[in-house]
């Protein structure tokens, strides 16, 4: 009785984390870039059954299930919808690869080409870090920016830089760090961007909001019912220790 509470109990905690996953989705639903997560479960080891009475080569006769855990929460690098914005500073990258910025933090990567000019003539991210290029950070000294589709920046008809977009033929080895930026694990091997760059256009999430909303909906179903399955156990439970005892 009391490891049935404890596996409805395991149903509850991944549920609670599968909500968060998904609320976090539709919250960004709107931003440039993001890439939606997915909360990935697995089982606890089952627990053999076999027939009492039976001696030691009791017959195995079946398993039973001791719960549940969130394995990972893996992020989901398919490429989202592209909406044009006619401002000439706006990049999106259409096929694999990311733009490479530099941070505080050091070398970052982004799919949020949501760029600007900043008071330095200097390529910078809607939050001020400098967008790179393959000599360094690319300076636009002029009145007239373009891009081509293979990231050459040309300023005033003359060529400026080339941007510096890479990527990862393991995905896994690039991690979230919050404001649609994802950075590298130790020892991650980059190589050149297979993609394209789009001059004057974002790259939407690729979030479904139809889809999250289901699955939102149904987390939230499952927690219920995981919910009411503790408080199942925990009545049976009072019952076996305030009646049960008494006689």
């Amino acid at each position: 009785m009391i490891r049935g509470l404890y596996t409805a109990a395991s149903g509850m905690l991944a549920e609670a984390e599968r909500i968060d996953v998904t609320s976090n989705n539709l919250a960004n639903a709107n931003t440039a870039g993001f890439k939606k997560d997915v909360a990935v479960t697995k089982d606890f080891a089952n627990i053999l059954i076999s027939r009492v009475n039976d001696g030691e080569e009791a017959p195995v006769i079946g398993g039973m299930g001791t719960g549940v855990l969130v394995d990972e929460v893996a992020t989901m690098h398919t490429g989202g919808s592209i909406r044009t914005t006619g401002n000439a500073f706006d990049l999106a990258i259409e096929g694999r690869g990311f733009f490479a910025v530099q941070t505080p933090q050091g070398l970052r990567y982004t799919r949020n080409g949501t760029f600007a000019k900043s008071t330095r003539n200097q390529l910078v991210t809607s939050d001020g870090y400098q967008v790179l290029g393959e000599n360094g950070p690319i300076t636009i000294d002029g009145n007239k920016m373009s891009v081509d589709e293979n990231g050459r920046v040309i300023v005033d008809n003359e060529v400026v830089g080339q941007l510096r977009m890479e990527e990862f033929a393991d995905e896994k080895q690039i991690s979230k760090e919050g404001s649609s930026l994802f950075a590298a694990a130790q020892g991650a091997q980059a190589q050149p961007a297979t993609g394209s760059v789009i001059q004057g256009a974002l790259e939407m999430s690729n979030v479904n909001v139809v889809g999250e909303m289901v699955n939102l909906i149904t987390n939230y179903r499952s927690y219920e019912i995981n919910a009411k399955v503790v408080r199942s156990h925990d009545d049976l439970l009072g019952k076996a220790a305030n009646d049960i005892a008494k006689l």
